[in-house]
């Protein structure tokens, strides 16, 4: 099959299970018009995060890793009327357009966006007992992702769900021989979420509208 036939399937899937509203199209229009890179979740992956997210229960979520909000409007229609959900972004251009995206979806009051580097807001939610989250999604620069599970750990329970996306990389992550910052640091962080005695986890590989690539899910013993 090619990418053009996966780009189909999922625009069938999407009409007949998935659905979408006029704020998940708004956004992603959003993103497009002020220039941001096109690496949202696609609509099928934003509602397994949704449908994840609510079957955990999950008051608090933990984002890292923003853009325009996308994923972050999936996450927070999945919290309960008193949830939280705090999402760290680095770049202050695209917590703008997500913050409008996040306000035009009627989610605001839900949703708080740190700007800053996410390793320099991570140790400050420690700092602040922000934890512990029921569920949280890194989906930011990769080469980090090893550090990110770190703090990830120390912001979780047991029973916190961890979902890390882009992982296989159109496959580039079954190659040790890579030097690419992103294979390496995701190969990085498969290893340790293996080696975790504190999580039990899985990675499935997927095709569609984003290409190839798949996702690590794990929760906290």
């Amino acid at each position: 099959m090619t990418t053009k036939e996966w780009q189909a399937v999922d625009s069938y899937l999407e009409a007949t299970v998935v659905g979408s509203d006029d704020a998940l199209r708004a956004a992603l229009a959003a993103n497009e018009a002020a220039g941001l890179p096109a690496i949202d979740v696609s609509p099928a992956q934003g509602k397994l995060l949704h449908l994840l997210a609510r079957m955990a229960g999950a008051k608090r979520i933990l984002e890292i890793g923003t853009l325009g909000g996308y994923s972050t409007i999936w996450l927070a229609r999945a919290l309960p009327d008193d949830g939280r959900l705090v999402s760290l972004e680095a770049a202050e251009e695209h917590a703008a357009v997500a913050r409008a995206n996040i306000a035009s979806a009627g989610l605001a009051e839900k949703v708080e966006i740190r700007v800053a580097p996410a390793l320099e807001t991570l140790p400050r939610l420690v700092e602040e007992g922000g934890g512990p989250f029921d569920f949280i999604f890194i989906d930011a620069d990769k080469p980090n992702n090893p550090a990110y599970l770190e703090w990830a750990l120390k912001l979780s329970r047991s029973g916190t769900v961890i979902l890390g996306d882009n992982v296989v990389r159109d496959g580039q992550v079954r190659d040790p021989q890579s030097s690419e910052p992103g294979v390496v640091g995701t190969r990085r962080f498969l290893e340790m979420i293996g080696d975790e005695p504190r999580l039990s986890a899985t990675a499935i590989q997927t095709v569609g509208a984003k290409g190839w690539d798949g996702f690590v899910l794990a929760l906290v013993a």
